[in-house]
Order: C-alpha cells, then structure tokens, then sequence
C-alpha cells in the first residue's frame, strides 16, 4: 500500500549525541560509536580499532561516566533535556507546516529513527539543521553522512523512494546566530558581580593536520569570534580564542583552552569569564570540561575559583529560537 503523502515539511535537528546513563557500560557504547567514526579519527582501521577496542574502550568509560555522573539531570543528559526542549520550542514556533524532530548523530534518538519516523509519516520534504553554527567534517560532515545513509537506505534494502533534503549550511557568521549570542553574553554579564577583565572564546579543537588538508573549521571559529567581539564592542585585549578538549599525540588547534586558563592569574586577570559559542546546547565539554575543570585550572595557576564565571550555552534563549526559526524559513523556502 502507497503510504500517503503529507504536506508538512520536516525538520530534523541534528545533534551529536549522548550516552544513554552516566555508567561505564552506556559511555562505552557511546564512545565505540563515537570513535569509530571515520570523520572523527580518520587513522586507519587496521590500527586504530585494535588501539580503541583492547586500550581506549577498556579504560576511558569509566572514567567519563564519572564525569557525566557529575552533570546528569534528572530527564537525561543536559545534550538530550536542551534539546528536547529545544526542539519542542522550535516546533511550537514553526507551527503545522513543520514537523521537527530531533536526531542524534551517536546514540538515542538517533538521526536514521528521526528520518525513518517523518517517511512513517508520509513526509517527502526534508530540511536538515546540523547543531554546529561552524563547519568541520568531524561534526557537520558526520550529520551528512548519518543523514543521507539514513534516506537512501542500504543497498539490500532497495528503497523505492528517498525524500527530497536540504542541509542548512553552516551560519557561524549569520546575523541571527550572532544577535542571539550578543543578546545572551549581555544578559549574563549584566547579572555578574564583578565585569569580566578576559573573555575566553572556547571552541572544541581538532587536529592542526585536518585544517591543513582543507577543513575550514578554523577561518569559521575566527570569523563568528570577530563578529561577536565587534558586536560587543570588545577591544583586541578584551577576549582571546582557544580551542579545547584536545585528544591524543598530534598537534591540535591552539592556543589550548586550559593552557590559557592556567596562565591568566600570572597575566593580571583575576575575573575571566568562559563561554564556547560553538556549542549551541550545553553538555559534558561545556558544563563539566569549562565549568568544573575550568574553574580548577584558573585555580591551578593561582586564580581565585569564586571568580572565574562559566557562561551556559545558549540552550532555549528566545534569540537563539528565533534564529532557529529563520534558518529554517530561509532554506525551506520553495520545498
């Protein structure tokens, strides 16, 4: 029986995901999926799935189950409750013409249940929103590739009819997304008790050897920073870039966010501020890496931890909803 089609257009909101329980057997689950993908850790089977499975899937799990254990909500993960709401949020704004769902590039709800749900559905149109204002084929890449295996389906399956899909392209410099930052950095330094004397900029890092061989992620970090700084009238002296979370023996993106952590109280700045605009919805890298492990390494190097101030990620800020909206409008016009 043809399924009938329906007028609606999706929408899927795709996220990178998150373990199912903040125990060692769901982040090994979590972190096989993760690691094993090819747009993240692109070293060759042969020698790293022998590395991941006898040393990194033995060790790693435990240690950063405790780690989610410490930010754990009481629906979930912080990933998966934001962006829930989020999604719901969105929805409610967008009306009966969309249908919005959220997908999980690694883990639950994944990006091929989100797709196979809106064909249940009847929907032939599709429009997809990588949750990464700034490209780099370790993550947008990544939601392109879950994407398109999810509507095409493997081979032996045959699928006689693929939707129509339109991927909205990386808008690290798109007025919305910058107003919608501006907005929420200016409510919250507002509400401090002292103003900052540093902003740190923190994006998540990868490999110096993936911007040389063509991954733009860098210029785009760069460019959303000037933007935002311009738009707070920040001076040269008022924030600095770094990248975080950097994972194995190669050089990755500098300077490093807790290197740089570490050396402001030798610097002169006894109040910095800490916010990662490449994270739209917070999670273990900002609310546990920024917010706890951040705190104690401006300590380390001599800070005072009571004040160093972790900006939350811009999550269900009404701009950044709005913004949402329009992205969505904008590439969903003519489908």
């Amino acid at each position: 029986m043809t399924q009938p089609v329906s007028s609606k257009i999706g929408v899927v909101i795709g996220q990178l995901g998150t373990p199912d329980a903040p125990t060692a057997q769901a982040l090994r689950l979590y972190l096989r999926q993760f690691l094993s993908d090819r747009r993240v850790i692109d070293y060759s089977p042969v020698l790293w799935q022998p590395l991941l499975r006898g040393i990194i899937l033995r060790t790693r799990p435990k240690k950063s189950a405790k780690l989610y254990a410490r930010i754990w909500l009481e629906g979930g993960s912080p990933l998966l409750v934001y962006s829930q709401r989020l999604t719901n949020a969105v929805q409610a704004q967008l009306g009966d013409r969309f249908r919005v769902i959220l997908g999980m590039r690694y883990g639950n709800p994944s990006i091929a249940h989100a797709v196979a749900t809106l064909e249940t559905e009847g929907i032939d149109r599709m429009v997809v929103l990588p949750m990464f204002p700034q490209f780099s084929c370790t993550t947008t890449a990544s939601i392109y590739d879950a994407v398109y295996g999810a509507v095409m389906g493997k081979l032996a399956d045959r699928k006689r009819f693929m939707p129509v899909v339109r991927f909205i392209p990386p808008y690290y410099d798109h007025p919305a997304y910058i107003h919608a930052l501006k907005n929420h950095l200016t409510e919250q330094i507002a509400q401090a008790d002292h103003p900052p004397d540093k902003v740190i900029i923190s994006f998540h890092g990868i490999p110096n050897r993936y911007i040389r061989t063509g991954d733009p992620y860098r210029a785009h970090c760069e460019h959303t920073t000037q933007l935002l700084a311009g738009a707070m009238n920040w001076g040269a002296d008022d924030w600095i870039l770094s990248f975080q979370s950097q994972f194995g023996p190669e050089k990755w993106l500098e300077p490093y966010t807790d290197k740089v952590l570490e050396g402001l109280h030798h610097a002169g700045i006894e109040h910095p501020m800490i916010f990662s605009p490449g994270f739209v919805t917070d999670c273990l890298e900002t609310l546990d890496e920024l917010g706890n492990e951040g705190r104690a390494q401006f300590a380390e190097g001599g800070g005072n931890p009571d004040n160093f101030r972790f900006i939350s990620c811009l999550n269900e800020n009404p701009d950044w909803i709005t913004a949402m909206v329009c992205l969505i409008n904008e590439h969903a016009s003519g489908l």
